[in-house]
């Protein structure tokens, strides 16, 4: 394979939403570029793209897929990514990794949620965007209503560049505005048939070719000089243009196409050859340090590891991007993150499964390597004295979450191995083993996100394993001062155990003032500091521990004993086994023993001491809430709202976008436990959600007795 330079790379992520037909697409650019000599299709599980066991289970994209066309003397590397939302992990990375995007829209359905949440991927992301109107040949396609729908959602920034003659079972021929032309396909589409416009659109053909020739000038100032002089722009013009309009976002072109009966897929190539921008035209990617590193081929070596994969038959795959330099296969790079050295003995260009073995790749470019010793996803390999370390990748937070175990106890440990190799394939997979809760909870984007998983699990790795609802991370605070003390006496023989602890607590509160003086009921307690503690809690919030004894009466020796009693029960609050937050304490007396008292005994008091004044102060659950975001079509609204008010959620903003309406809620993460297939199942799939945590806030007094209760019968049946 010819060795390309960075200036005739094009890196492409075949991006939109669930159905728009990408993997379909694949196959007839692969078809037409000669890499395939038969297209295969999705229902009969043989596409190029599609080719892991779950993917053809499930009939569509679990994963994103590279591959390569070779075009116009330039190679052009896609990434076709998932369009479920419950995948959005692929498309962040497969975005971060390539210079531009094509979005597939169904001429069926027009702008969907999907389109809309990958299109603010984008502008997060800020890379270069174009469309393309897929499966204009079927029954209820209409391009112009998803033009309009476009122009709408996304602004007069999106401009046609082809348009059909005919959209709907009669497509076949489409005008080309740069050419100024027309492309006729017959029935099995490939090659174009190039003829003058039909006279019944070359007025329409006249239009948009003024509007995209202004639109195409307004990036090049010496174009706009010579549009104004001559109002035309030559075809190379045009596409120079386009290119300098989507390297700064201000243009997103759109093209015409039949992938499934391969009608424009000929000339969308030709058409992104030439006017998709280079690695080499796009900004240096920034490394740790904050400096920009640019693709440059006489550069040093610098790998950046994007993705890692266990391939039938192959084994452990590692996909990289060259970032500087020219890479070599048998090269000795350092791992930057581990502190290791890798030899990169074979170096591939991958076209789906397939890898051809190559010698060089250039900086810009992407490739893949098998078996190596000590790299992970997210590494940076380097030539010696080359210090780059990359990590610019921002997955999305997680939306749903099921605590994990396996059927059989005895394989918690392979369990724990698998779930770490899993988020090796996709970050967006969270594990977490969590102490409070005492469970493995795992975090993904969706119900299916997690289905997926399991499948996995237990089909490929012969592991059976259940979901259950995670336990609710629950908080418990007070809302009033109390008093208590506790004296632990113990005599069994010889030497005996004594301490008394006498302490207050309160709610700690930011900015209060210093304790001073407590009266509970006719008695006063005046409280003189001699020493203060502040512990920020690992769970969030405060204790705030005052040693207000005067005298002597508790020697100094055992305060720290103190201490970690009133931290037992912080760890295991009185009320239901939940961490304690936001509570100060005043030691202010008790007594010892001159042979019997020790740090454990002062230690059980403090404890007991805590817990008896922690119940008296009007103790309160509380519970993690969190901001909730929806975006879904407004003949869903009344469905959702409805929903969420079952769900103790707070409506705080309604607002209509891009011809999509958006929600804004703070919903109790007790009540988001199964919302995804909740919301989906509400709006048929049209609705997508994000989720951020904001507070701990009060539970319901009905809530809370709940909670009691059940934590009480817990507690019974432990004993």
């Amino acid at each position: 394979m010819k060795v390309y330079q960075n200036n005739e790379i094009k890196n492409i992520s075949l991006i939109g939403g669930k159905g728009s037909g990408k993997t379909t697409l694949a196959e007839s650019i692969l078809l037409e570029c000669g890499v395939i000599n038969r297209r295969g299709n999705v229902d009969s599980g043989n596409t190029v793209c599609d080719y892991f066991p779950v993917e053809k289970e499930y009939g569509y994209s679990v994963f994103s897929t590279l591959f390569y066309a070779e075009k116009a003397g330039k190679k052009i590397n896609f990434v076709d990514c998932p369009g479920s939302d419950d995948f959005v992990g692929n498309v962040v990375t497969a975005l971060n990794v390539t210079d531009a995007g094509l979005m597939l829209i169904d001429g069926q359905y027009g702008v969907e949620v999907g389109t809309q949440n990958q299109y603010r991927t984008m502008q997060k992301i800020n890379k270069p965007l174009l469309m393309a109107i897929n499966k204009l040949e079927a029954e209820k396609s209409d391009f112009d209503n998803v033009m309009s729908q476009l122009k709408e959602s996304f602004g007069n920034k999106v401009v046609p560049i082809q348009f059909p003659v005919t959209s709907g079972p009669g497509f076949k021929s489409i005008v080309d505005l740069l050419l100024m032309k027309q492309l006729n396909y017959g029935p099995d589409g490939g090659k174009a048939t190039i003829t003058d416009i039909d006279a019944s659109v070359a007025d329409k053909a006249e239009e948009l070719k003024a509007e995209l020739v202004e639109m195409a000038a307004e990036n090049d100032e010496a174009l706009m000089d010579k549009f104004f002089e001559s109002g035309e722009l030559s075809e190379e013009e045009m596409m120079q243009g386009i290119l300098k309009g989507l390297a700064d976002s201000s243009l997103i072109p759109v093209l015409c196409l039949s992938g499934e009966k391969n009608m424009g897929v000929d000339r969308m190539l030709e058409v992104l050859a030439n006017i998709v921008p280079s690695p080499c035209d796009m900004p240096g990617t920034p490394n740790t340090d904050g400096e920009e590193v640019k693709p440059d081929a006489n550069g040093p070596v610098s790998l950046y590891f994007f993705k890692t994969t266990i391939e039938p038959h192959i084994g452990e795959v590692s996909y990289f991007k060259v970032m500087s330099g020219t890479l070599k296969a048998g090269s000795d790079l350092n791992n930057m993150n581990r502190g290791s050295k890798e030899r990169l003995a074979q170096i591939n260009v991958v076209c789906g499964q397939n890898k051809t073995a190559v010698d060089t790749i250039v900086a810009g470019d992407i490739g893949a390597t098998v078996k190596l010793k000590d790299v992970r996803c997210g590494n940076t390999l380097n030539d010696k004295g080359c210090e780059n370390v990359f990590d610019f990748i921002e997955y999305p937070a997680p939306k749903y979450q099921r605590a994990i175990r396996p059927v059989n106890e005895s394989e918690i440990e392979k369990l724990g191995s698998l779930l770490n190799r899993m988020h090796e394939e996709d970050p967006t997979w969270l594990i977490e083993q969590s102490k409070e809760l005492k469970q493995t909870i795992v975090s993904g984007q969706g119900e299916f996100h997690l289905r997926t998983l399991k499948w996995r699990l237990e089909n490929n790795d012969k592991l059976m394993i259940e979901y259950i609802e995670p336990k609710i991370p629950y908080r418990e605070t007070i809302t009033k001062a109390a008093r208590a003390d506790y004296r632990h006496k113990k005599q069994s023989g010889g030497s005996g155990q004594f301490g008394e602890v006498h302490l207050i607590v309160e709610p700690y509160r930011e900015g209060d003032p210093e304790p001073d003086t407590y009266k509970f009921g006719n008695q006063e307690f005046k409280m003189n500091i001699k020493d203060k503690q502040e512990i920020p809690m690992e769970w969030g919030g405060k204790l705030v521990i005052y040693n207000c004894i005067v005298g002597g009466a508790i020697d100094a020796r055992f305060i720290p004993a103190i201490v970690k009693g009133i931290m037992d029960r912080m760890e295991q609050g009185p009320l239901t086994g939940s961490y304690a937050r936001d509570v100060r304490v005043c030691i202010y007396d008790g007594k010892m023993h001159p042979v019997d008292s020790n740090e454990i005994s002062f230690r059980l008091a403090a404890r007991h001491a805590f817990s008896d004044a922690f119940r008296a102060a009007n103790p309160k659950v509380l519970e993690p809430v969190y901001d909730v975001e929806i975006l879904l079509p407004s003949d869903a609204m009344g469905g959702v709202q409805s929903d969420l008010q079952g769900r103790r959620g707070i409506m705080m903003d309604m607002s209509s976008t891009n011809g999509l309406e958006r929600i804004k809620a703070k919903i109790p993460l007790k009540e988001m436990a199964s919302y995804s297939t909740a919301l989906s199942s509400i709006t048929g799939g049209r609705a997508s959600f994000s989720m951020k945590f904001a507070s701990y806030e009060l539970v319901p007094a009905d809530v809370q007795d709940k909670l009691l209760k059940a934590y009480e019968e817990a507690s019974k049946d432990e004993d």
